[in-house]
């Protein structure tokens, strides 16, 4: 890593860290795998932007602007592992693989499996669940800070480690997470009818709205799903189809 693009972010001993810190420290090291020269910067990546209401921090001193690199350095290690995993897959096939190995449910399974959910720093009042987008965004925080202090070749051995450990690449690859393709493809071979998807009823307030929508392959109706906007409420649905009509099968 370039020593200009490192000191670019201030940096701030062990020994100068409250105290409280100090133990989030070891157990970010644990994580990560290796002794810490920048702890503040690991800090920062996992520090909310609720918390910057509070004085002692400037407005770019959350996980953000972290965030926002590691999601780049990612897609890069992503699409060298799958490169190098699967050198006679076409770029078609990369590329879905890797939006899946990328996505933020995938990471969100990785921030619960190394214990970051329970280092973030929130607000005083910011208690509750923390949320899938902010455990997906804290990971990729954490590879940028890895990345900004180690390199890129700490970064990629730390990502592949952790896919290894906590996710078979074949499983994810064979899961459906497009059902609307996944019904109109079973419809269009066995030369039904293409899926029509309906709107039975929208409620609740306009900045809170949920939708409820049936599917239907000529007059009958296969399906119905509930959500927050009708692209879930479609994907709800027809996942409901796809699952009577295997029962069948």
């Amino acid at each position: 890593m370039p020593g200009w693009f490192s000191s670019l972010f201030s940096k701030k001993k062990t020994s100068e860290l409250n105290p409280d810190f100090l133990g989030r420290i070891e157990k970010i090291e644990r994580i990560v795998g290796f002794r810490i020269d920048d702890p503040s910067l690991f800090l920062k990546a996992l520090r909310h932007r609720s918390t910057l209401s509070q004085e002692k921090y400037e407005t770019y001193d959350s996980y953000e602007r972290l965030e926002f690199l590691g999601d780049a350095v990612l897609d890069l290690i992503a699409a060298e592992i799958l490169f190098n995993k699967y050198p006679e897959k076409d770029e078609g096939f990369l590329t879905k693989v890797r939006a899946k190995l990328v996505r933020g449910d995938t990471l969100t399974i990785f921030s619960k499996a190394l214990g970051i959910e329970d280092l973030m720093e929130l607000a005083e009042n910011g208690g509750g669940k923390i949320s899938k987008s902010i455990l997906a965004d804290a990971f990729e925080s954490i590879i940028a800070a890895i990345y900004i202090t180690k390199g890129y070749d700490d970064a990629y051995n730390f990502v592949d480690k952790v896919i290894e450990d906590h996710i078979e690449i074949e499983e994810l690859i064979n899961t459906v997470d497009n059902y609307k393709s996944a019904l109109l493809e079973y419809a269009q071979a066995e030369k039904m009818d293409i899926p029509k998807y309906e709107l039975i009823k929208e409620s609740g307030p306009g900045h809170n709205r949920t939708f409820e929508v049936k599917v239907l392959i000529g007059n009958k109706q296969l399906g119905t799903g509930i959500g927050k906007s009708k692209k879930k409420a479609e994907q709800k649905a027809a996942k409901e189809a796809l699952k009577k009509i295997q029962v069948k099968e």
